[in-house]
């Protein structure tokens, strides 16, 4: 079986009951109907380990990370580097057994969550401890880079108006909701450290899971406004999140680990490569995120359209 054909069974057993997107950062079709979709590949030019002397850049069905993503291929194609696109993967399940058999050589990750894809017990840490326990954590053949400023963390989100009904502002509040919660998010959510168990046994609150299978994107949202769920997991660099005037529990017990962008790397990425890689990371701020994000969601731009703007902005193109 190919990878391509590997990814899209797996993405279709992950995403059972909700609803795989591809690329574009918003869609038409409705998680609570009875169709579903398919995930795409874009910007990919095919499955398997990329050809030698190229570098293998992979990204989650997600079209931030599929943003970042395009930044590293812009810099490491002006350092010199081939580079093979091999975008909307899919979530963690199934890109990270591809890095660690090298068939990808570069992703866009994310602290706390790859730390307890490894260790689902990891406990509250800081970005820096996280990142020295990766070292330690990550398969022979694998590292991390450093880690920028910009996050993306999963988050408790709800309606102001639901927030101002109920008196919420941390997630624990929830536990004297007296109604059936629901949360609108990825179906590995369930498994998740801060999914249902993890907000029973921190928070006491007990939730349970509606798959919409677009990362945090405008399906989720619109779960989240038309009263589907109560609540839904947007990613916190989402612009969505302001523009809906949502609102973001605290989460004061540090469920949710940071989530600070970090580049995941095998073996093929050399002292240069990686020098390219990191001059991204060094940029990329928690506002720069929002906004390219908002490019995204907002003015529909591409992700090569968007990285190209950015880094000419920053001087590294």
């Amino acid at each position: 079986m190919s990878i391509h054909s590997t990814r899209r069974h797996l993405l279709g057993a992950l995403g059972a009951g909700g609803l795989a997107l591809g690329a574009a950062a918003c869609g038409s079709s409705d998680p609570f109907e009875e169709e579903g979709g398919s995930s795409g590949a874009a910007g990919s030019d095919g499955g398997g380990e990329a050809p030698a002397g190229t570098l293998a850049i992979g990204s989650q069905a997600y079209y931030s990370n599929e943003i970042i993503a395009e930044l590293f291929a812009q810099v490491l194609e002006k350092a010199g580097f081939t580079v093979d696109r091999q975008y909307q993967i899919g979530q963690r399940e199934v890109y990270m057994p591809e890095l660690e058999a090298g068939s990808l050589d570069l992703l866009p990750e994310y602290l706390g969550n790859l730390l307890q894809h490894y260790e689902s017990d990891a406990g509250s840490a800081s970005p820096e401890e996280i990142r020295s326990s990766l070292e330690e954590a990550l398969p022979e053949g694998l590292r991390v880079l450093s880690f920028a400023e910009a996050s993306d963390q999963d988050s408790y989100t709800t309606t102001s108006d639901f927030a101002s009904t109920h008196s919420l502002s941390a997630i624990g509040d929830l536990a004297g909701v007296e109604e059936d919660l629901k949360i609108a998010a990825n179906s590995e959510f369930e498994t998740r450290p801060y999914g249902p168990e993890g907000a029973k046994s921190v928070y006491d609150v007990d939730i349970a899971v509606v798959p919409v299978e677009d990362s945090g994107g405008p399906l989720t949202v619109q779960a989240l406004l038309d009263g589907d769920v109560q609540l839904a997991d947007i990613y916190s660099a989402d612009p969505s999140i302001a523009e809906n005037d949502l609102v973001v529990l605290e989460d004061p017990e540090s469920m949710i680990l940071p989530q600070n962008v970090v580049p995941v790397v095998s073996e093929k990425i050399d002292e240069q490569a990686a020098e390219a890689i990191e001059g991204v990371i060094a940029e990329l701020s928690a506002d720069d995120l929002v906004e390219l994000n908002r490019q995204s969601v907002v003015d529909q731009a591409s992700s090569a359209d968007i990285a190209t703007g950015w880094l000419t902005e920053k001087g590294l193109l």
